[in-house]
């Protein structure tokens, strides 16, 4: 959309969800839509909080023996053919190049729909002996894939941005703690960094990365009641392994098959951070990932401006060299109510007001974004007291956020109760689940609903002794919800 927009959000949250985040991201200066359809232009403000996820992700992922590369964005139709399972899972979603310049190529290319298949024979090259293991790489890429026929900015595009890890173990153990590791970072981003709580869980069988042997994955619920898969991690088995021939030799030179895993986040973390915390006024940012974290608005007469802007300046000067981020809003040209407007539109989650009031009592007046609660502070130490307003701010989205979540993990023991559950309430719905995919569909086929995760624990037992779709014995908890 290109233009003039009209200053403030339209459509509700509440009614009509789809044309409020579209408008959010487009009026919040996150995103705009490209001419061809699927794809998006990340703006400056949107790819800011992209790559403040990115940094947090990046360095607990170095802290623990990842190593970060980058490989070809196109893969040769031979190397995705080595591992069948993948050309069956994502054939369909594979955009090709067939011609370099007016030449058409020898063997098509495949643009990357996720790079296992390009980067395992390389994991298999540089792999030798057993102290070349566990081998960690990581890239920050993007990829395509040719799905989209609704575009959803950071939920649904062909083209997304994405960290993509890939590993090498000598055995199923060291293999399995690697994914549990990714796991459990994912969960630390959502909870510590997005203000989110999570679920975490594995994907039934029917459902896993293709040539995986488990998939593991975080839920996360929005405030419509439907479930977005917010990151997932894979232990792979030895099938690509055995695909690529990672082969190591072990202490006793014996050759061995490697275990290996992948895991990944995508920027749909952004649009469930979107999602879930924005309001009616625009976007709500946590401070953790806001671009600005506090903005200054010095509210001023002409007999006093000088002195006003003086003393917000050295306010701004302050929070700036304790290291927060902070802008300083001194335009002439728009009034204090456009300005407390447009950047609750654009969700800095704090706003200090500074006017001839708190200069002659040497004070700030402090105004939390997700609630409007606004409070008088003294000017004295007032970087420590803004952390503290940030910290205040950060635990309100969270507790919003778990708000959301709690009450909506509800039980059912017939599909008519999932059905009725779901269709009334939304949210995750257990029951049991006799493991056979085929009880999926009624529940699929009637509300557009699935089974989005079982328990971690293979031997947890089922809520239900039995299958709420077939009767039959339930062999796990089956998590039912709508998704994005």
């Amino acid at each position: 959309m290109s233009g003039e927009q009209e200053l403030g959000i339209t459509e509700s949250k509440e009614h009509s969800t789809g044309e409020w985040y579209a408008e959010v991201v487009q009026k919040a200066e996150l995103a705009d839509y490209a001419p061809m359809g699927g794809f998006i232009v990340t703006r400056p403000r949107g790819y800011a909080v992209w790559e403040r996820i990115q940094d947090h992700l990046d360095g607990w992922f170095k802290d623990t023996g990842v190593d970060n590369a980058y490989f070809p964005m196109f893969i040769p139709e031979s190397y995705l053919e080595r591992e069948k399972d993948i050309v069956e899972g994502f054939d369909p979603e594979v955009a090709w190049v067939t011609h370099g310049g007016y030449e058409e190529l020898e063997e098509r290319l495949a643009v990357r729909p996720t790079s296992e298949s390009i980067i395992t024979p390389f994991i298999a090259d540089w792999v030798r002996s057993h102290r070349d293991l566990p081998m960690r790489l990581n890239q920050w890429c993007s990829v395509v894939r040719w799905e989209a026929t609704e575009t959803k900015p950071f939920f649904r595009t062909k083209e997304f941005l994405w960290q993509e890890g890939h590993t090498a173990h000598a055995d199923e153990d060291g293999a399995w703690d690697e994914t549990m590791t990714r796991l459990d970072q994912y969960e630390r981003l959502y909870e510590d960094v997005m203000a989110m709580p999570a679920l975490k869980g594995r994907k039934p069988e029917h459902d896993k990365f293709p040539g995986a042997h488990t998939t593991t994955t975080i839920e996360t619920l929005m405030p419509d009641g439907k479930s977005v898969q917010a990151a997932t991690s894979h232990y792979l088995g030895t099938s690509f392994a055995e695909a690529f021939d990672i082969t190591y030799a072990d202490e006793d030179e014996e050759e061995q098959t490697a275990h290996t895993t992948s895991w990944g986040l995508s920027w749909r973390s952004m649009g469930a951070l979107i999602m879930l915390h924005s309001d009616d006024q625009g976007l709500v940012l946590p401070p953790t990932l806001a671009p600005t974290q506090v903005v200054i608005v010095p509210i001023w007469q002409e007999d006093n401006k000088d002195e006003v802007l003086e003393y917000a300046a050295d306010a701004a000067a302050e929070l700036d060299e304790a290291g927060i981020r902070v802008n300083l809003d001194d335009r002439d040209n728009r009034n204090p109510g456009f300005k407390y407007n447009e950047w609750e539109l654009k969700g800095v989650p704090l706003r200090v007001e500074v006017g001839p009031n708190e200069v002659e009592d040497d004070e700030l007046t402090l105004v939390h974004r997700p609630d409007g609660e606004n409070s008088v502070e003294s000017r004295d130490d007032i970087a420590a007291t803004v952390s503290e307003h940030l910290d205040t701010v950060y635990a309100k989205l969270y507790a919003s956020a778990e708000e959301t979540l709690e009450g909506e993990i509800r039980e059912a023991d017939s599909r008519e109760e999932i059905l009725g559950t779901i269709g009334q309430h939304g949210g995750y719905v257990k029951s049991g689940w006799c493991g056979d995919e085929d009880c999926e569909e009624p529940i699929k086929d009637a509300l557009a609903a699935e089974i989005v995760m079982v328990p971690l624990d293979r031997g947890e037992e089922p809520i239900h002794d039995d299958c709420a779709i077939c009767g039959d014995e339930a062999e796990e908890t089956a998590y039912w919800a709508k998704t994005y």
